[in-house]
């Protein structure tokens, strides 16, 4: 009995750690593009490129507390949170982009995503709304 329930408290963790880690990434309904490469990602977020296209720009959305989805989409772009908030402030320092939104919660994020024209965020997989749209499902972090 009690080897039984470790291996259900085992596989239990482990659901929940693979749950975790499926991020969406979303956008405002407005925007052009309907999917994302990692690359394309990156360099929204690093604010290498700063517009959808020519009418829209781009209004990158984070999320202010560490959460379980910050990690994994952090760790898919293959940078953590901290290095990225460098990469942004020198980036406002020599005048080339501003502060992205931040929002203190996935479900605040939605909103955000959803009522600002040209944002782009991210949410855990299971929270996706039909408010937003989804361009991109990481599924597990890379490692």
């Amino acid at each position: 009995m009690k080897k039984n329930l470790r291996l259900f408290c085992f596989a239990l963790a482990l659901w929940a750690a693979n749950a975790s880690a499926q991020v969406a990434v979303i956008a405002n309904k407005d925007v052009p593009l309907d999917s994302l490469s990692k690359a394309q990602l990156r360099d929204f977020y690093s604010y290498e490129m700063k517009q959808w296209d020519k009418s829209i720009a781009v209004a990158v959305v984070d999320l202010k507390l560490t959460s379980a989805a910050k990690d994994a989409f952090y760790k898919f772009l293959g940078m953590t949170a901290s290095r990225m908030k460098s990469l942004w402030l020198k980036k406002m320092l020599m005048g080339e982009s501003g502060e992205p939104l931040a929002v203190k919660s996935e479900e605040e994020m939605l909103k955000k995503v959803a009522s600002t024209s040209g944002a782009l965020g991210f949410v855990s997989l299971s929270k996706i709304t039909p408010e937003v749209k989804t361009l991109l499902v990481i599924t597990s972090p890379e490692k």
